[in-house]
């Protein structure tokens, strides 16, 4: 008989979740255990805190205006961000964390334009040059941050491994980014909570889901109101400043990286981010600023996930 083991986590600076169905808690917690350590890895490799991450090496390169090599999975995760950088029109940019040394949202005080002007000469994935595997950036001073796409990654990871492993239901809950392993052993959806974008306490939408994964994105995570207008986190890599519009976004997708990434554009979108999820094919749920609400359909996306999964594990789903 299966039952529900649930595994809490903290990664990526996120509170997780591993629930995995399997007859013993013994053999879920070790299966849970190897979806975790990988989680684990690839918060090691991409984390911009770590000194010795594979990105600090890389941002240190990008310091000095030089040239590096990188191995097959950080190189694929480069694939998908230009990817995500063409589909955008540039809006999708993994240099422009740079931008967060002009914003401080806990001193609810505006950045000065001049330092945001700065800024801006360092930032713009058009200014890189990415011939795989080299990595060349002739303006020095630039960076690159994975935080747009790196924990999706690893709730694929995570989940295919366990399926791998073995477990045909369950879910990888990263931070709220969800990949599901397979539906309840019954055959019935996960019922996924949306939170309201303005009540904290408050489900904006359930959404059930059998298999795939779900992603959703917000001006709520961080923000300062200053004026009466509200600034979030959520920058533009083209005027370093906040965009508007949208204040939530949830998309659905196969794979978790698809869905996270293609919220996160239609935020960036703002108001034209609904017709760009239309026309993308992707089934969402958004929230403008207005408080009005409203769904896309799902036809083919255009977005493509990382091939590259846990070494011997495949991404088959049922």
């Amino acid at each position: 008989m299966l039952r529900l083991h649930a595994f809490p986590f903290t990664a990526m600076g996120s509170p997780c979740m591993l629930q995995l169905y399997a007859p013993k808690r013994l053999e879920a917690k070790r299966i849970a255990v190897l979806a975790m350590a990988d989680v684990r890895r690839l918060e090691a490799r991409y984390s911009r805190y770590r000194p010795d991450s594979v990105l600090s090496t890389i941002n240190r390169i990008a310091a000095d205006g030089g040239t590096i090599t990188v191995d097959v999975e950080t190189a694929q995760l480069l694939n998908y961000a230009d990817v995500c950088h063409q589909e955008s029109d540039g809006l999708f940019d993994i240099s422009s964390g740079l931008l967060r040394q002009a914003w401080d949202f806990r001193s609810n005080r505006l950045p000065e334009p001049s330092r945001i002007d700065r800024l801006l000469n360092r930032v713009g994935w058009n200014k890189i040059d990415w011939s795989e595997p080299l990595l060349t950036f002739p303006v020095p001073g630039m960076e690159l941050d994975f935080g747009g796409i790196g924990k999706e990654y690893a709730a694929d990871r995570a989940a295919a491994l366990c399926l791998e492993q073995g477990i045909a239901h369950g879910l990888v809950d990263l931070g709220g980014d969800i990949k599901i392993i397979g539906p309840h052993p019954d055959g019935s959806p996960w019922q996924v909570g949306i939170r309201h974008p303005r009540r904290a306490d408050t489900i904006m939408a359930r959404i059930p889901l059998h298999h795939g994964s779900i992603a959703s994105s917000g001006d709520y995570e961080r923000f300062m109101i200053i004026g009466g207008h509200r600034y979030s986190h959520l920058l533009d890599p083209k005027t370093g400043w906040p965009v508007h519009g949208l204040c939530a976004v949830a998309v659905v997708a196969e794979h978790c990286l698809v869905a996270g990434s293609a919220c996160t554009i239609a935020m960036l979108k703002g108001e034209r981010g609904p017709a760009w999820l239309e026309a993308s094919g992707f089934q969402g749920l958004w929230m403008d600023q207005t408080g009005r609400m409203g769904e896309t359909c799902q036809t083919n996306n255009r977005l493509t996930p990382v091939s590259k999964e846990p070494s011997g594990f495949s991404t088959s789903q049922r």
